[in-house]
């Protein structure tokens, strides 16, 4: 069995030998005779030293040592090695220290834009947001590395990985109360989805989150959003996404919450509802007159 106190004891040592060739690499001499071979050297020490740290489980000396290698590949003019040794320490950082993680993608992502690799800049970008999202707890910052990653992805035409993006912002601009913005992104990625042969499937989603997203601002407004939805996709007037908005505008129209929360039961029953359609849902219902008291019973 492996000894962890070994192996960090080995990745010290790589760290020590790394430290001294850059030394090496800044005397007269080597500024006399060359040192980058010192330095590519004292990298690969770094990296070495970096997995042995990852071996012991000493998540936040592994991305030091990796983020120590990324700066010399820097000097070096390593482009490609440095963002890759940020993204190593990232890794590694993101087991003890998120918000280190976060930093050291950022810096990857700065060197990915600047060679014009904006496909991978994009993918990190969301790393960073699922952070913010699951570790940080912070939907705000989360929203803006999904948005940013989905303009890269727009850029490079990966529409289908922009979409995933954007409804994610949905999701949570929703949940912040921003409706207004959630529903033009599904109302976009709907009417997208509904040109498309292969994204049809999805359209009826989109279009029932963009019509509850109305619903929240305005009743009637949703009413006219679900007419022009069947219009523009005539598929979903057949769906039981669209029959049961209908249902609920007429419950919510007649300020009967039984029957609201009848409708709902009945859609569930065959269709299960998520965690963001039963809270829209609530948020929806507790609007109809009465309902407070109905709850206190």
């Amino acid at each position: 069995m492996m000894d962890p106190s070994a192996k960090e004891k080995e990745a010290l040592q790589l760290l020590a030998e790394a430290d001294k060739k850059v030394r090496g690499a800044q005397s007269f001499f080597a500024g006399l005779f060359g040192s980058s071979s010192r330095l590519e050297a004292a990298c690969d020490s770094y990296s070495r030293a970096a997995n042995m740290f990852k071996m012991a489980k000493n998540w936040s000396a592994a991305g030091n040592a990796f983020c120590q290698a990324a700066q010399l590949h820097l000097q070096l003019q390593s482009k490609h090695e440095a963002a890759t040794n940020f993204v190593d320490a990232a890794t590694a950082f993101k087991k003890a220290d998120p918000q280190e993680a976060i930093n050291c993608l950022l810096r990857a992502i700065e060197i990915y834009t600047d060679m014009g690799r904006f496909t991978i800049a994009a993918k990190h970008h969301v790393t960073i947001a699922e952070t913010f999202e699951s570790d940080l707890g912070d939907v705000e910052k989360a929203i803006g590395h999904y948005e940013q990653a989905a303009d890269y992805y727009k850029g490079e035409e990966s529409n289908s990985a922009a979409s995933k993006c954007l409804l994610k912002v949905a999701t949570f601009a929703a949940q912040l109360e921003q409706y207004q913005r959630a529903l033009d992104i599904y109302e976009q990625v709907g009417a997208g989805a509904a040109d498309s042969p292969l994204l049809r499937f999805g359209a009826k989603d989109h279009f029932f989150r963009a019509a509850l997203c109305h619903f929240c601002i305005d009743p009637l407004n949703a009413r006219l959003a679900v007419q022009r939805y069947e219009q523009l996709f005539p598929a979903f007037s057949d769906s039981r996404e669209c029959k049961l908005l209908k249902k609920l505008l007429d419950a919510h129209e007649e300020q009967n919450a039984d029957a609201f929360t009848d409708a709902v039961k009945d859609f569930d029953s065959i269709s299960r509802l998520d965690q963001w359609l039963t809270t829209m849902l609530l948020r929806i219902k507790k609007t109809i007159q009465g309902e407070e008291e109905e709850d206190l019973r």
